[in-house]
């Protein structure tokens, strides 16, 4: 089946199985690596992409959900301030060790500041409860998505 969708404002023309999964097709047709495949069941977040503007784990989404639709990954913010106060935040909190949840990490936060953009620790932790890390610690990270606010208050 033909899905046609735009990733990080690429319009792409695919011929594909409509069950495939979205991640999937983005790591090994696209070659967009910063989605990881943690659990493979939507409990980890490694996989974390922007579908219509929505946070979504692309590992329990079947491409036809996404034909016709706006994917973000990791890569498509890539040069906004928005990444780069992210990005700083995070190392500035300590809140990265490993790296393999972290591009779920920043899009999770980066959905939570773009909904709300002044969020209380309850609201961050909420915001992230759907990614997990095995080495850096959430309080590191709950500080970063803080820290980031509040820098990037006219970003968000």
């Amino acid at each position: 089946m033909q899905i046609e969708l735009t990733v990080n404002g690429r319009k792409v023309i695919l011929e594909k199985e409509p069950t495939e999964r979205l991640l999937d097709v983005l790591r090994h047709d696209l070659a967009l690596t910063g989605v990881k495949e943690g659990c493979g069941e939507g409990e980890c977040g490694a996989c974390s992409v922007l579908l219509n503007g929505r946070l979504v784990n692309s590992c329990l989404v079947p491409l036809i959900r996404a034909h016709q639709g706006m994917v973000v990954t990791i890569e498509g913010l890539q040069g906004t301030r928005e990444l780069q106060v992210l990005q700083d935040a995070y190392a500035d909190a300590g809140a990265v060790q490993c790296g393999f949840c972290t591009p779920g990490f920043i899009m999770a936060s980066y959905a939570l500041l773009k909904e709300n953009p002044r969020p209380d620790r309850e609201a961050i932790r909420e915001g992230l409860s759907g990614n997990l890390c095995r080495c850096t610690g959430y309080n590191m990270i709950i500080d970063a998505v803080a820290l980031a606010a509040e820098r990037g208050k006219d970003l968000w």
